[in-house]
């Protein structure tokens, strides 16, 4: 989800195990493997489609969608496209159309530039994500104020004596360098409240409420606003190696979350209110995710997507990148109406994998707070590509 943990990261990881509040899938038998899902959307199968009228799709902030496209131009016409559905010179005919394109009539640029595709079926599923907005201030406070920790001095890829040399492939894990030159895992959520940072990270500045601190964490990037007015945009920089543990999972597990005396709702807002109502037993539940984001601090507009460009509100999408090409439209039509229309696939997280699955975003405050905490839509999703692309596909088909 911006990177996240992303990006996402986000509000679904959290019931899902992983971040933001996906429904449960249904289980298969134990005696039957799942069907492997094909790695990329050129494998899965993309259809182009006829009889589709994306003008009738296209929102009233199409402007600002055609803004956020040409924003990801340089991204789309440099970069390989994982999904396996465009080539970089693809996208330079809308590219280019887009820089000089009138805004007056910016339906009509995607009505004309692109092909609709359907990658797999189509089905999909869509939460949403914001850029949390918490209080603090850039010295400590009082102490229960969180430091914001940037990366730390001893953070490094390096193997561990703890992993057997049969197990050493690919990149190695974040652990910490010791002074001697071996390598230990790196301090837990737990020891890093208690302090096993301090003197090793930089503090960007502190939040006041943890709980907050927690949320912005899992979303990966936020604002501390301080109590003068000023703004501190932070964004992810880095984890600390250890794995993310959903607490929204724990408490579906524990029977904490659902309908009925005592329970409470499967959303954010219904699981800070139980941390909240249950401030020891909460900490003890925030601390199972030993996972602990370090930030940077960021400068200019917006926060930054996992391609390197500002995300905008109702504009950015988080996707799957084996099976949606960055900076390409993509037009939802869910059973949650507000989010319909064009998005621009400019971020990935976490919990976004495979086909058709989206993490919409919504920006920051209240309102981009609540449509977000409740986000999950399902419905279908179409792919706009580039003409040059979709003749490929129909060629292939033949």
């Amino acid at each position: 989800m911006m990177m996240r943990i992303g990006p996402a990261l986000a509000i679904l990881l959290l019931l899902a195990g992983c971040g933001r509040l996906i429904p449960e899938a249904n289980t298969p038998s134990a005696n039957v493997p799942p069907t492997p899902i094909p790695a990329s959307a050129a494998l899965l199968g993309a259809t182009p489609l006829v009889g589709i009228d994306i003008s009738s799709m296209a929102r009233a902030e199409a402007v600002a969608d055609l803004d956020a496209f040409l924003l990801s131009c340089g991204v789309a016409t440099r970069r390989t496209d994982r999904s396996g559905l465009t080539r970089p010179d693809d996208w330079e005919t809308p590219c280019a159309a887009a820089a000089t394109w009138p805004r007056n009539e910016a339906s009509e640029f995607f009505v004309t530039q692109f092909t609709p595709v359907r990658v797999g079926d189509g089905a999909a599923f869509a939460t949403g994500y914001f850029e949390p907005q918490i209080r603090g201030s850039r010295t400590r406070r009082s102490a229960a104020d969180v430091p914001v920790y940037g990366v730390p001095n001893d953070l490094e890829r390096c193997w561990r004596e703890d992993i057997p040399q049969a197990e050493r492939t690919g990149r190695a894990p974040l652990s910490r360098r010791m002074s001697d030159g071996s390598c230990v895992s790196y301090s837990t959520r737990a020891e890093i409240e208690q302090g096993a940072l301090d003197g090793r990270a930089p503090i960007i500045g502190y939040a006041s409420d943890p709980i907050e601190f927690f949320f912005l964490q899992i979303q990966g990037s936020g604002r501390l606003v301080t109590d003068g007015g000023d703004v501190v945009r932070i964004g992810y920089a880095g984890q600390n190696g250890h794995s993310y543990t959903g607490i929204g999972g724990v408490m579906r597990e524990r029977g904490l979350l659902g309908e009925g005396p005592g329970k409470y709702a499967g959303s954010m807002q219904g699981i800070m209110q139980y941390l909240r109502e249950n401030p020891r037993d909460g900490a003890d539940l925030m601390r199972l995710n030993e996972s602990w984001v370090f930030f940077r601090e960021l400068e200019g507009e917006g926060p930054l997507g996992s391609i390197g460009v500002p995300v905008r509100p109702r504009n950015a999408v988080a996707v799957d990148p084996r099976y949606v090409p960055y900076g390409a439209p993509v037009i939802l039509d869910l059973d949650r109406d507000v989010a319909d229309g064009i998005w621009i696939a400019q971020d990935t997280g976490g919990a976004i994998k495979g086909p058709n699955r989206f993490d919409t975003f919504w920006g920051a405050g209240d309102e981009a707070r609540t449509i977000a905490g409740g986000m999950s839509g399902r419905g279908s999703a179409v792919i706009l590509l580039p003409k040059a692309s979709a003749e490929r596909l129909r060629a292939n088909e033949q």
